[in-house]
């Protein structure tokens, strides 16, 4: 069936006289132009077909007959505009107002938007990670609901309009925009509205937007994103973040990548803490052990130093994307970095090493070893223990080897190889021995300080295994939460 009858096509050599533009009064524009060929002006006007049927005066019933081929548009997921057109004589002013011509109502224009590819998986993955995606659009309810459905929304809460927006109590406004999913016929300072009541509810709100109407939602919501390509300079300016490919599944990527840096800094943080328990405790060991020998020279902790600098800086920061990151739930926004349950990981990580190096220490004394040689023995131990601790972080979910199997890390080899190089020319060439304080490591010694860092280590794989599962659980103890985020479009 067709819906635009007895249309004409526009020409080239028409000129653009005048635009009655789009208004939250009436939801319809009209162009006036003037035709080399014609004494009059036409007047062509598009717009909500409701609006349209107004702008023509279109009696009861057919204005009945049009809603009713609205809907059944609508529910194909079709846009549907209403078209119209008048004749205006050319001799005299134009009107200030588009109800002062003389509409006839020609049809109805049914347009398909498809939905991008990406989009479904990308909504399908904010579910899974606690992001309420919520759609907000100018279109008819049918048309939002066929649309939300075919992105893969909830639509079972229906759908909202503007105009119950703007007749609804602030109380039972807050009630239902935590259940709906679906906006439609929503204007500008409804979709304002809208931001402001989720904020209310203790939401973090992203939205996301185009057009110059878009721009005061965008600038009241946490996170404003506009779209790039087929953006307005006012919203790009209003908004906080602009992605360049207008895609939707940037803004997931985003996400993503955000909790993996946020993940990454949280474990590299609780390295520095346990790494740094055993270098400050073999420090002060000789305040109550006077008459054995010191273990940790100047020039020995600016070498531990040199090991940890590195690793956090560089391993991991390299570190992949935990790919359970996005099975999460967001964290609060009020949740500190570091909860009680990552430091206390940390501490304990960090005085098991210690209490394993200790050993070592004691085992090296009692064992009747020269000075230097205990020395080198228990710096050794230090030393493996710290490159252990960035093994054991690496994942606060996955045990070493299933680490090493599944994410690749180049910059992990590196700091491994020349820490390791470092060490063992330390202890085996003589001039350098020699300048460190150390003294000749036997085999036998040399597998106890081994023995000494794994075992100062083991424990937290034990955990994993215990709390998580062979590859189970969060990214990093207390990285969860309630809260939810809302990118709006």
């Amino acid at each position: 069936e067709g819906y635009l009858q007895r249309t004409e096509h526009l020409h080239a050599d028409w000129t653009l006289v005048r635009e009655y533009p789009l208004s939250p009064e009436l939801l319809a524009l009209s162009h006036v132009w003037r035709s080399p060929d014609s004494a009059a002006y036409v007047v062509a006007a598009k717009g909500a077909p409701e609006a349209i049927a107004d702008l023509c005066h279109l009696p009861a019933a057919a204005v009945a007959d049009v809603l009713a081929r609205v809907e059944v548009m609508t529910g194909l997921g079709l846009r549907v505009l209403g078209i119209a057109r008048a004749a205006f004589a050319a001799d005299g002013p134009l009107p200030t107002e588009q109800h002062d011509f003389d509409f006839e109502f020609l049809g109805l224009a049914g347009l398909h938007d498809p939905v991008r590819e990406g989009v479904t998986e990308a909504v399908a993955e904010c579910t899974a990670a606690g992001v309420r995606t919520v759609m907000i659009t100018g279109d008819y309810p049918g048309t939002a609901l066929a649309v939300a459905e075919e992105v893969g929304l909830d639509t079972s809460a229906g759908c909202l309009t503007g105009a119950d927006l703007a007749s609804a109590r602030p109380e039972e406004l807050a009630e239902r925009v935590g259940d709906v999913r679906v906006f439609a016929r929503m204007v500008p300072e409804q979709k304002l509205a809208l931001i402001r009541a989720l904020k209310a509810n203790g939401e973090v709100v992203a939205m996301t937007g185009d057009g110059v109407n878009d721009a005061p939602a965008l600038r009241a919501a946490d996170i404003g994103i506009a779209m790039g390509a087929r953006g307005t300079d006012v919203a790009r300016e209003a908004a906080a973040l602009v992605i360049t490919d207008d895609d939707f599944s940037s803004i997931v990527g985003g996400i993503r990548r955000g909790r993996g840096v946020f993940d990454n800094l949280r474990k590299a943080m609780a390295y520095i803490i346990a790494v740094h328990v055993p270098i400050v405790g073999m420090s002060i060991l000789p305040l109550f052990t006077s008459d054995w020998p010191l273990v940790l020279l100047p020039v020995q902790i600016a070498f531990l130093e040199l090991i940890i600098d590195p690793a956090c800086s560089v391993v991991f920061e390299a570190e992949q994307v935990d790919p359970q990151i996005m099975s999460q739930p967001p964290r609060p926004p009020d949740q500190p970095m570091f909860g009680r349950r990552v430091l206390a990981i940390a501490a304990l990580q960090g005085l098991s090493v210690l209490a394993a190096v200790a050993g070592v220490y004691v085992w090296a004394v009692q064992t009747d070893l020269a000075g230097p040689t205990v020395r080198s023995v228990t710096f050794a131990a230090l030393v493996l223990s710290n490159l252990a601790l960035i093994l054991v972080n690496r994942s606060w979910r996955l045990p070493v080897f299933h680490t090493f199997a599944q994410r690749r890390n180049p910059t992990l080899k590196w700091i491994l190889g020349v820490a390791l190089g470092l060490l063992a020319l330390m202890l085996s060439v003589p001039g350098l021995r020699t300048a460190f304080g150390f003294g000749p490591v036997s085999w036998t010694q040399a597998l106890v300080a081994v023995g000494g860092a794994a075992a100062g280590v083991t424990w937290f794989e034990v955990y994993k295994l215990m709390a998580h599962g062979p590859g189970r659980g969060p990214a990093t103890p207390a990285a969860t939460g309630s809260s939810n985020g809302t990118p709006t479009s």
